[in-house]
């Protein structure tokens, strides 16, 4: 039998086979994803009783007495500034990584693989890293910033401690970004590399003029993905480092949907912040998709 007579489509003879193979996985989504989802969006418009679990409909009050305070419009734009460092930062560090790999380590994957282990680190425990690194009081690194006359106490100061859990987010995100730019440069047809040297340009402008514009899908996936991690899987850090404070400088919206419904008991607020912070994201990878996207040049 040859191999083009082999059908790589598979090919089910009854309707109940192709179902029964994906039981499995739907019952996981309705049981882990789509229920607790739904449960979510309806006590965003209930105020439930923490206690037994009944609630009273009250339409969009929660989502009204949100947008009324001044602590929620701080715990937006701290997600934001924090969304767009963590994502800038880590992006621009990994692509200067995966470029100098390219050009140092070549072909050694046990070097490079160094490089992508803090990936497997938890956000928790990131977060205690970076905090006994840079506590005031017994961090190394916060010891060398006073010796050198830098003022640095995120416990009391409200942009250090955002500094901080910016180090500690972007310090785990590096490694995801750098396998995928590491990847990406080294899909570049080398032929188009060596013209570009030969015509006389430089390091710097065969990356700029060269590489990026043809790894450009790459970097709008990793801009999409670290938003989201930004603003969904930053809990474990702030939890560990600042818990919100010092002064709310650091409460981040995921932070403050977790502080409002499982400390302050406030279920329909809680879930009203969810239902939010889910627009908001869904939001921003439209504009990505609508106006970025365009500056994308697929092969």
């Amino acid at each position: 039998m040859s191999a083009s007579s082999v059908s790589t489509n598979p090919v089910f003879r009854g309707r109940m086979l192709p179902w029964l193979l994906l039981a499995p996985q739907l019952a996981v989504l309705a049981l882990f994803f789509f229920r607790p989802a739904a449960e979510g969006l309806r006590q965003a418009f209930y105020l439930s009783d923490p206690f037994t679990g009944d609630g009273i409909f009250v339409g969009l009050d929660n989502f009204r007495m949100l947008f009324a305070q001044a602590e929620y419009a701080d715990s937006i734009r701290a997600s934001l500034i924090f969304a767009g460092l963590v994502a800038g930062v880590s992006m621009a560090i990994a692509f200067a990584l995966a470029a100098a790999a390219d050009r140092v380590l070549g072909d050694r994957p046990g070097l490079r693989s160094l490089i992508i282990w803090p990936y497997a680190v938890a956000p928790a425990v990131a977060g205690v890293l970076w905090l006994f690194l840079m506590h005031p009081g017994f961090g190394v690194l916060a010891r060398l910033l006073h010796q050198a006359g830098i003022a640095w106490n995120p416990l009391l100061d409200g942009a250090d401690a955002m500094a901080l859990i910016v180090a500690a987010a972007v310090w785990k995100q590096i490694s995801y970004n750098f396998v995928f730019f590491f990847a990406a440069i080294r899909s570049v047809p080398r032929s188009l590399i060596e013209a570009a040297a030969i015509d006389g340009a430089g390091p710097f402008r065969r990356l700029r003029d060269v590489v990026w514009p043809l790894i450009s899908p790459t970097s709008f996936f990793l801009l999409v993905m670290n938003l989201i991690y930004a603003f969904f899987d930053s809990f474990g850090i702030v939890d560990a480092i600042t818990k919100g404070g010092p002064g709310g400088a650091t409460r981040l919206m995921v932070y403050k949907a977790y502080r409002d419904g499982f400390q302050a008991q406030d279920l329909g607020g809680s879930a009203a912040q969810s239902i939010i912070l889910m627009a908001l994201v869904g939001v921003l990878t439209v504009i990505q998709f609508r106006w970025i996207e365009k500056r994308v040049a697929y092969a």
